[in-house]
């Protein structure tokens, strides 16, 4: 198991993979909110923990993020906390990691700062060259690396691999992705899909006969939905947009959703600035019966303003689709609430959707 992303991702505006968000949480605050579950993790042996590419300045006020910090890696989560199991790197390809430093750089930084593993490099070979030549220079040293690999092979000697260390490839597929697995997922995920608005009923909706357009995010996560919805009657039609629609692209779907009995528009971390609010909007404006559904984040109806309904997945995961697809049709019942607070993106002292909110039917 690894707990994730230290010292604590929860509290961001930023999506570090396109930005490097700043905590501004304070010590006391820190210890009091995104400490514990760390704590309790350490506490009941956990093997391993990824770090943040974000910047928590009651922590380290160089400005430079968790991940590449001696203060926060070392400091903090070795000494402070006392924690010897395996630590690994976030992303080394997200943005939030990449702002300061080159790739090399990076991969180099992340050592000093007392990582053990280096997770998806932008460019494995100047990651590797960089930190052979820190080892040359004396930066980095032999010393250093071996109490990494020492860690790494603890780990996975208690895990099993040395005791068997081949893969039989032949049986993965009993083992990955298996229909056992599958459905446990979904079941969780019937149960996890949350209606967050329902005006005037506008769902559930029966898409049998009916013409279906699925835009927005993703080019699988669309066709996904689409399969879905068109095993349950509908003759559902993909078209992505992306989370930056071009104005041709909205125009597009536009004229698509206006051949359309139903729309259904899927956003994924919707900001202030983002395109995906126009795509709504023109959407919104049309005569199609518009279905809202944040595949990731449930905050992005903040940005949103007043869509006629708007459903949470948390996932764009096939799992999650499915059971979307049940919840759309009202072959399920949503069961979900939420686990945070909606706060007004106007105004934040304002709460639209409380922790714990969830409709039904």
């Amino acid at each position: 198991a690894t707990a994730k992303h230290f010292p604590g991702h929860g509290d961001t505006a930023t999506d570090s993979h396109t930005g490097l968000p700043v905590i501004t949480h304070t010590l006391d605050e820190w210890k009091q909110i995104d400490l514990p579950p760390f704590q309790a993790a350490i506490d009941a042996d956990v093997d391993s923990i990824m770090t943040a590419h974000i910047v928590v300045p009651a922590l380290d006020d160089s400005g430079d993020p968790a991940t590449l910090s001696h203060k926060i890696i070392t400091g903090q989560l070795r000494e402070e906390l006392g924690f010897d199991g395996v630590i690994v790197t976030d992303g080394l390809e997200m943005a939030g990691v990449r702002q300061q430093y080159g790739d090399g750089e990076v991969a180099v930084r992340a050592l000093e700062a007392g990582v053990d593993q280096l997770l998806l490099p932008a460019d494995p070979r100047v990651a590797y060259a960089a930190v052979e030549e820190a080892l040359e220079s004396g930066r980095l040293t032999e010393d250093r690396i071996d109490e990494s690999v020492r860690r790494i092979l603890v780990m996975k000697y208690d895990q099993g691999v040395t005791a068997d260390a081949h893969v039989d490839v032949d049986k993965v597929f009993n083992v990955v992705g298996k229909q056992s697995h599958l459905r446990a997922a979904e079941k969780i995920t019937d149960g996890t899909t949350t209606l967050v608005r329902n005006e005037d009923g506008a769902l559930p909706v029966a898409v049998d006969g009916k013409s279906v357009l699925v835009t927005g995010y993703g080019e699988t996560t669309g066709r996904t939905l689409a399969a879905e919805l068109t095993e349950r009657g509908a003759e559902a039609t993909p078209l992505a947009t992306g989370t930056a629609p071009t104005q041709a692209q909205i125009d597009q779907a536009v004229a698509a959703a206006q051949t359309s009995d139903v729309t259904v528009v899927l956003t994924n971390n919707v900001s202030a600035t983002s395109r995906q609010k126009q795509l709504v909007a023109a959407l919104d404006a049309t005569d199609t019966h518009l279905i809202v559904v944040g595949v990731r984040n449930p905050y992005d109806i903040n940005q949103l303003g007043d869509v006629d309904n708007f459903i949470a997945t948390y996932s764009y995961a096939t799992p999650a689709l499915v059971s979307l697809a049940k919840v759309i049709t009202g072959e399920i019942s949503p069961e979900g609430t939420l686990p945070v607070d909606i706060r007004s993106a106007a105004d934040p002292s304002v709460i639209l959707y409380p922790f714990g909110h969830g409709l039904s039917w």
